[in-house]
């Protein structure tokens, strides 16, 4: 239909208005189909029903929430379903916990995979300083692990827990395998370890014999070593009182002798106390003295 059609139409609606062109456009085509001109394709209608309900079958699934679920059903029925979980960088965590934090049910899509929720899970676990996990299409899922590392046993009351370096507490003592690990005891005792532990390390000789560094008050530490004996060391100088406990068990092996404590809290002054079995033992000897010194006099 040309210029003079449309124009027509317009005088035909008993107006003299001229309609806009898209409108134009629309009028023609309507013309056109009713008188036959244009032919439209054979399972149009049905085409267009299929769409409609498509179209409204995927507005409810994804006003329902279900939008997640299909496309995991779907993804993994074409081949995508996570089938091997590979964990690395673990020596204390175990892959059963990262497994079922990742909640895999044999059907999990790996585009349905939310790893960012999966990191911030498998972070929480008590060993975990951090971690990465990468999709390795078609199937796979890589995790590396970074864990922290145990420093000592610091115990709390009747408690047993694994600490860091910086005294960060990892996880409470379940086994054996970290008896070697230095001792801390007491309240404060897991903040202070480190540097305690750093003025140890300067005489190997007696940091070898050290059973557990005891915190007293929050101000000093009480070290009980390996034999029983107790060194009390000061609040400050500790270097000092531990060069001064080096030379006594150097040129009399203090450590080595029936000896309960060894007192080094005053910097002009060395305290030790006996053993009650070597204080039984001085006292006899000193009984003994007395009564010879006696029977000489006598003799005079």
């Amino acid at each position: 239909m040309n210029g003079r059609g449309a124009n027509a139409v317009a005088h035909a609606s008993g107006e003299g208005v001229v309609l806009p062109r898209p409108l134009r456009r629309v009028v023609r085509f309507i013309l056109s189909l009713c008188a036959g001109r244009i032919v439209l394709p054979r399972h149009l209608g049905k085409m267009s029903l299929i769409s409609f309900y498509s179209a409204v079958a995927l507005h409810g699934t994804i006003v329902g929430g279900h939008w997640p679920a299909v496309v995991e059903a779907t993804t993994s029925g074409v081949g995508f379903a996570v089938e091997d979980v590979r964990v690395s960088g673990n020596q204390h965590t175990s892959e059963i916990d990262i497994l079922q934090l990742l909640g895999l049910d044999g059907s999990t899509s790996l585009l349905g995979l939310d790893i960012a929720a999966a990191r911030t899970a498998i972070a929480e676990l008590p060993w975990i300083e951090s971690v990465e996990i990468r999709k390795v299409y078609p199937a796979t899922v890589e995790i590396l692990l970074r864990e922290r590392q145990a420093y000592g046993i610091w115990q709390h009351g009747t408690d047993l827990s694994l600490i860091e370096r910086s005294g960060s507490v990892i996880a409470p003592l379940r086994d054996n395998k970290f008896a070697s690990l230095p001792l801390f005891v007491g309240r404060d005792a897991e903040s202070a370890a480190a540097a305690v532990e750093k003025e140890f390390s300067a005489w190997p000789a007696i940091a070898s014999r050290v059973k557990a560094f005891v915190r007293v008050g929050g101000r000093r530490w009480d070290v009980h070593m390996d034999n029983g004996i107790i060194v009390r060391l000061p609040e400050g100088k500790i270097a000092d009182a531990l060069a001064l406990l080096n030379r006594f068990e150097k040129e009399q092996s203090v450590l080595s002798r029936d000896i309960a404590a060894i007192d080094l809290r005053l910097p002009d002054r060395v305290t030790v106390r006996l053993t009650p079995e070597a204080q039984g033992r001085r006292t006899a000897a000193l009984e003994e003295r007395r009564k010879t010194l006696k029977k000489l006099e006598q003799k005079i």
